[in-house]
Formats: C-alpha cells, sequence, structure tokens
C-alpha cells in the first residue's frame, strides 16, 4: 500500500511541475509553447490559464493528501518495530551492577 501511495506521490509531484512550467509567466518560462499564450490552440489564453490553474491546485491538493498519509504510515510503521539497542551481555552487566 506504501509503494503504491508513493507512486501516485511521485506521479502527483511531476504533474505539478509540467504544470506550474506550462503557465503564463512575467519571463515567459514554457507558457509559450501553448500552455498561456496564442489563440489558435485549443484554449484562448484566458480558459487555459483557468485550467492550468486548477489543475495545479488539484494535483497539489492530491500531492498534500499523499503527503500526510505517507506520513502517517511512516509513523504507525515506527511504532510496530521495537528494537532493543542493548546487547544480551551488556544487558546482564548492567542488571548485576544495580
Amino acid at each position: 500500500m506504501q509503494t503504491f501511495i508513493l507512486t501516485i506521490h511521485i506521479i502527483l509531484a511531476i504533474c505539478i511541475t509540467i504544470f506550474v512550467l506550462l503557465q503564463r509567466s512575467e519571463g515567459g518560462a514554457l507558457g509559450a509553447l501553448g500552455g498561456g499564450s496564442g489563440g489558435s490552440g485549443l484554449f484562448t489564453g484566458r480558459q487555459a490559464g483557468n485550467f492550468l490553474s486548477r489543475m495545479t491546485a488539484y494535483f497539489f491538493a492530491g500531492f498534500i493528501v499523499t503527503s500526510l498519509t505517507l506520513v502517517i504510515m511512516a509513523k504507525n510503521m515506527g511504532e510496530v518495530e521495537k528494537v532493543n539497542i542493548i546487547p544480551t551481555s551488556a544487558q546482564t552487566e548492567q542488571e548485576g551492577t544495580k
């Protein structure tokens, strides 16, 4: 389950990066390739901007949810595995000195 959520998390991170780079910015970025400019494409400038902003927000919300889920899962797994770091020979020596 954790591997599946981690895979979704990585895919969301890549999608966020792509959608942010496609948005129109002051410097141009990659929006000039069709994301935010050029009225002859599938969307006009305003529609593309709204679509890209909305999709980025959805991907970001999913990213936050998967982040929190992975943190909770890691925390719960940490409680299950209790490790005794004192070797048995050292433990008996400590008990003998008390």
